[in-house]
Order: C-alpha cells, then sequence, then structure tokens
C-alpha cells in the first residue's frame, strides 16, 4: 500500500500521550489505530523496497514476535541483532521487543571477533544477522551449540547444511502467520535492550536500557519536537545506535513517516521527500554546509560578491537578534540598553536580511527539501560557523546532548529556546549537576566542572559488568558523563570538552581540543582537524584538507595539485611552503579569532594528511566521532616527528 501523506491543515496536533504504557512495543497497537493508512516506514535503497502504513507495520511486528516464539524464544531471552540502517531492522527489534525478547544490537559493519564477543557477553540465545555474507563471517568464531537458531533479514536462501536451522526474513514471519501471537507481561523495570557501546578504545559495553528508560524519551520529546500525523523523517543515523533510534521510536509514535537514506543519497532524498524532520550529527551538517559552499564558489565572481554580501549583513542582524533576545552566550543578561540597541540594529537589517532570504537562503532551503522545520543534532557541538551559517538560511538545529548510557537524551534545545553554543535545557525529571572533577563537590552556576546527571532515563547498568556499572553511578543514582561543562542561571548545558580527551601541556595548561577544533573547521580549506599535543609544550594538529577548495587555489597560484599539471603550471605537494604557509595562515587566524582565545590555544606543529577520518578506515565511530586514540595511534610516527 502506498499509504497517505496528510498536509498539517488536514490532520489535527494532537499529541498521543503514552505516560501510562508500561512498554514501548505498547505504543504501536494504538498507534496503528490512531495513523491506520498513513506511510510509517520506506524504504526505497532495501532490496525489495518497502513502503508500510501504520496497520501493516503494526502487523509485521507481531507477525515476527509471533515467530519468535513459535521458533522456541521466550520472553527474557537475549537474541543478538547485527545489522544496519533499514526497514527489516526496525522489524526484527520491534519483533523482538513486542515477545518481551531483549536484542542486544550492533553493526553489521563491525569487526566479526566483536560481534562474536557481543553475542557470548550477552549471553543469547539466537542471531539476527543482516545478510548471509555476515554470517559466513561470523559462524566460524561462534559455538553452533550455542544457538537455536540464524535469522537473516535478506531474502536469500539458508544454507542447506549448516550446522545452525537457518531462516530468512520471509520464513520467519511466514513461521509467524502459523502461530498465534501471545503478548507478554510488561513491566517498565523490564529489561528492554541491550546497546554495546562502540567506544574508541578497549571491548564495547553492555549497556542495559529498561522500558523506563525508554518510555521517558517517549514521554518527554514533545517538548521538543511536535510533528503532525503524515510528516516525514529522514532516517540516516546508525538505527541500532540509541541517538537515531530512539528519535526514529518518537518521531514514528506521532504519526511521522520514516523514510530511510544514505550519505550518498541524502542531497537526492532531501530534495525528493521534502522532509520535516531528521535526526543527524554534526559532520552530516559539515558536509551539507561544504556542499552549499562549493555550489556558491561555482558562481560568477558577481555572484559570489552578493552571496558574501548578504551573508555579512545578515551575520550582523543574526547577532543583534540573539542579544534583543537574551540568547547571546558573551550576554545572556543584556541591559536594558543593549536591548534595545540591538533591537534598533535588527530593524535596521531587516530589509536586507529579507532580500537575501529572497534571493540566496531560500534557495538553500529548497536544497533541503523546503517543508525543513527542525533538526536534532547529537553526537558533539556544532561548530559556531555552521550555527551561524543555518541560522541565516533559517534552518533550526537543536543541539542535544546525552549518552548511549541515558537513553540518550539528557538536554536538548527547544525552538523557543535555540541558544547557539549551549546542549539546551534538561529534558523533564532529569537533573544535571556540574561538580569538581576531585572532590566532587557542587559548582556554583557559570563555574566549569565535571557533569553529573540523574532521571528515569540513567540506564540500568552494563550488562555483567558491576565494577563498571559502580564506576558509572554513585551510590545517589548520579551518572559520570565524563564530559565537561558549566550551567547558565536557566539551565543551559554549555560543554566545554571531554575529561579524557583534554590535552595537558608540559606547562600544566589544560586545553580542551574540541572548541578549537570547531574554529578550524570554518576554514574552507580544512575538512577534519584532530588536535594532539599531551605533555608537549604546544599544542599540534592533524588535518585533512578540503582538497577541492585547495585544488582551486592552486590554480589561481598558477599551480597545480594534480599529477599531471597543464602546461605552463608548477606541480605542488602537501609539504611544499605555498600550501604549508596556506594553512598555517588559516590555523593563526582561525584559533585567534576564537571567543575565548588565549596563547596556550595557538597550533604550533601540524601535519597534512590525505585520508580523511571514515567509518570504513575505522578513524570514525559509527556515530562519526573521531577515534581520538586510533587516529593516535595510525599517524604515531607523524606526531612524533611533528614535536621532535
Amino acid at each position: 500500500m502506498s499509504g497517505t501523506r496528510p498536509s498539517a491543515n488536514q490532520s489535527s496536533h494532537t499529541s498521543v500521550d503514552y505516560s501510562m504504557l508500561q512498554a514501548l512495543p505498547e505504543i504501536w497497537p494504538i498507534a496503528a489505530h490512531r495513523f491506520g493508512n498513513v506511510v510509517a516506514l520506506r524504504d526505497n535503497y532495501s532490496k525489495p523496497t518497502v513502503v508500510l502504513t501504520y496497520t501493516e507495520l503494526n502487523q509485521n511486528f507481531q507477525q515476527f514476535a509471533s515467530g519468535l516464539q513459535a521458533l522456541g524464544i521466550d520472553a527474557g531471552d537475549r537474541i543478538s541483532l547485527f545489522a544496519d540502517n533499514c526497514a527489516r531492522w526496525m522489524i526484527a527489534d520491534q519483533g523482538c521487543m513486542a515477545a518481551g525478547v531483549v536484542d542486544a544490537v550492533r553493526s553489521a559493519e563491525a569487526d566479526p571477533p566483536e560481534l562474536a564477543f557481543i553475542y557470548e557477553n550477552s549471553e543469547s540465545s539466537a542471531l539476527l544477522v543482516e545478510n548471509l555474507k555476515i554470517c559466513q563471517k561470523l559462524l566460524p568464531l561462534l559455538n553452533p551449540a550455542a544457538i537455536k537458531f540464524i535469522g537473516l533479514l535478506s531474502d536469500e536462501e539458508a544454507i542447506a547444511d549448516s550446522s545452525v536451522p537457518m531462516l530468512n526474513f520471509n520464513q520467519i514471519l511466514a513461521v509467524g502467520a502459523k502461530h498465534s501471537f501471545i503478548p507478554p507481561q510488561f513491566a517498565l523495570e523490564q529489561l528492554a535492550t541491550l546497546l554495546y557501546t562502540s567506544g574508541t578504545t578497549g571491548q564495547p559495553k553492555g549497556v542495559r536500557l529498561s522500558h523506563r528508560n525508554l518510555m521517558h524519551q517517549m514521554n518527554t520529546f514533545s517538548d521538543v519536537l511536535q510533528p503532525y500525523p503524515g510528516n516525514q523523517a529522514l532516517s540516516i543515523l546508525p538505527t541500532w545506535h540509541c541517538f537515531g533510534r530512539t528519535v526514529k521510536y518518537y518521531l514514528l509514535s506521532q504519526g511521522c513517516a520514516q523514510v530511510y537514506t544514505n550519505i550518498r543519497q541524502i542531497k537526492r532524498d532531501l530534495v525528493t521527500h521534502k522532509p520535516e524532520y531528521m535526526a543527524s550529527v554534526p559532520r552530516l551538517w559539515e558536509s551539507l554546509y561544504e556542499a552549499i559552499q562549493k555550489q556558491f564558489r561555482d558562481q560568477p565572481q558577481k555572484k559570489q560578491k552578493l552571496v558574501q554580501f548578504f551573508f555579512k549583513w545578515s551575520q550582523h542582524y543574526i547577532e543583534a537578534r540573539r542579544i534583543a533576545q537574551g540568547l547571546n552566550l558573551a550576554n545572556l543578561n543584556p541591559s536594558l540598553f543593549q536591548k534595545i540597541s540591538a533591537q534598533l540594529t535588527c530593524w535596521g537589517l531587516a530589509p536586507v536580511h529579507a532580500v537575501g532570504d529572497r534571493l540566496v537562503y531560500t534557495k538553500v532551503r529548497d536544497a533541503l527539501g523546503g517543508n525543513f522545520k527542525a533538526s536534532v543534532s547529537g553526537g558533539g557541538s556544532l561548530a559556531m560557523h555552521l550555527e551561524n551559517f543555518f541560522e541565516i538560511v533559517g534552518i533550526n538545529l537543536l543541539v542535544g546532548y546525552g549518552l548511549t548510557e541515558t537513553s540518550p537524551v539528557l538536554t536538548v534545545r527547544r525552538l523557543e529556546r535555540n541558544l547557539r553554543r549551549s546542549a539546551g535545557q534538561p529534558l523533564a525529571q532529569t537533573e544535571v549537576r556540574i561538580v569538581d572533577p576531585e572532590t566532587r563537590q557542587m559548582l556554583p552556576l557559570g563555574q566549569k566542572g565535571l557533569v553529573l546527571a540523574a532521571g528515569p532515563q540513567i540506564m540500568q547498568g552494563y550488562y555483567n559488568n558491576p565494577k563498571a556499572t559502580a564506576k558509572a553511578i554513585d551510590p545517589d543514582g548520579w551518572f559520570d558523563t565524563g564530559d565537561l561543562g558549566w550551567l547558565t542561571p536557566q539551565s543551559d548545558l554549555i560543554l566545554t570538552g571531554r575529561a579524557k580527551d583534554t590535552i595537558v601541556l608540559s606547562n600544566g595548561e589544560n586545553i580542551e581540543p574540541q572548541p578549537i577544533e570547531d574554529a578550524c573547521a570554518r576554514s574552507p580549506y580544512i575538512d577534519q582537524i584532530m588536535l594532539v599535543g599531551q605533555d608537549e609544550r604546544s599544542i599540534g594538529a592533524l588535518i585533512v584538507p578540503n582538497l577541492d577548495a585547495l585544488e582551486k587555489w592552486a590554480v589561481a597560484q598558477n599551480a597545480t595539485l594534480n599529477p599531471e599539471p597543464i602546461e605552463g603550471q608548477t606541480v605542488w605537494t602537501l609539504d611544499s611552503k605555498p600550501i604549508q604557509d596556506l594553512y598555517r595562515q588559516e590555523l593563526v587566524r582561525e584559533v585567534q579569532n576564537r571567543p575565548g582565545y588565549r596563547a596556550d590555544d595557538r597550533i604550533g606543529p601540524f601535519g597534512l594528511i590525505s585520508e580523511p577520518f571514515s567509518i570504513e578506515n575505522g578513524l570514525l565511530t559509527q556515530t562519526m566521532k573521531v577515534r581520538r586514540a586510533v587516529v593516535m595511534e595510525r599517524y604515531r610516527d607523524m606526531i612524533d616527528g611533528m614535536f621532535s
């Protein structure tokens, strides 16, 4: 069925209240009754493609659950689910939960030894995998006697002589169709899922999330987003990861269709599907920003100057507007004179901003589909040049903060209080406390320290790891986030870095790398950057250049980076003096222009590397965070050479 997509004026905006429910799977029969033939999932990149209405989706959940029951899986059993973002993952995940089964989830792209560890550590009794290829990699590492059956999320034929019973996706549904579904008894404290943290070092830990943890997010996120039934959201984040997973649950619970996409197709899908919402991470916005900037750079010189003119004055406009609204982090309590002065500046610049909107910014919004209402961005802070750019063009980015261990959202900005550079205010029933990292004594408002959190979304603990649990959660229930930050008088959380990412220079100065990296990333010639320098006299940097921008700069200098230059041009390499001088100028300018700049922030030695940090080469986590320890190890010789 193709389903329907009501427009906002065709459907009511009454949020569905699930606060009386005991478990996440109890949502879907209610959603099916309420939204019926509205499209719930659309996956054009699966084979076959998937389009399911809410009625059909609920039927699939129950049929998959019934199939598991018929195959001998009991409520409370564990099943390992190793697959990536697709509609069938959602059916398998909620089919497991509907049967009272705890799924231990991880990406199919993780190393097979890690997946084998998760299977054994979670005490799983069955295995669900994305396809036969993953299964064949994993089977030699597992004990067949410990596997009741293997389910493929593909339509591939099972291996006939497999030592373990094997069924494909449709076969599991067919088994379920022949058996009556027996709903289990749920309780809020019941374990719902095990999420194994990707982490940057060491073995992953199984985060125990209960139905209470997940339902807290379902029942409080309406303070942030209020989608209409029939709205659409692009789904690009790893669906097994807590942030992408929980936001998807919430949007689905409110009648908002999930449209699956990927990094290669997202620009096209934004235009095709015209989504209203999207869960995201900073790296995604960096990619979209750079694509837009490339289009600007490809324009004739006169058009480029016109675009720069509008952005320059719109920058002044939004800065004045922030002061007038009390949303300038450097001046949260402006005087009456400052507010009036800022408001007058807004009025004076509003016509210029409006013309820029009509001629330039509306085209950017059209490139994102034209219907975009908001995106919650998690997994890290947004660099200020991204904050400014998307505010100017009228795209609402709501930065949120949390961890897998917190289900995951602790704080998030609201549309009515979108304080840039902040991680937002706590969700309902959530407490955030700033303490001295050494003494654990509470610190006054505005003073930087270790971020602790408490609330219904805090995990039950790490699976079979009481030592790690005791280290993370104190006897009073406060969870140690490992992050540094401070609170405004309005309870906005301002993150300043990771306690364990802090670089301590030989002079004893502590450097938080993230804010400096964000500042440097404003340069059009820098694609990615990671600071180094532990125990050194100054900080250094590993830089992945933006080769497209660098190539254009080189050509303008009558040179080329290509191995076969145009006749009459000079060939430059990344270590040539003109390019090194360019990057030195970029680093000096961007670091010195950073708010709160101090002398120890200056970047000394740096190295240019041609291979981007990516998930594929193991230098980014699945949520696109830099694996600092892995990068350090990979480029140890370069780093040592930089400081020698």
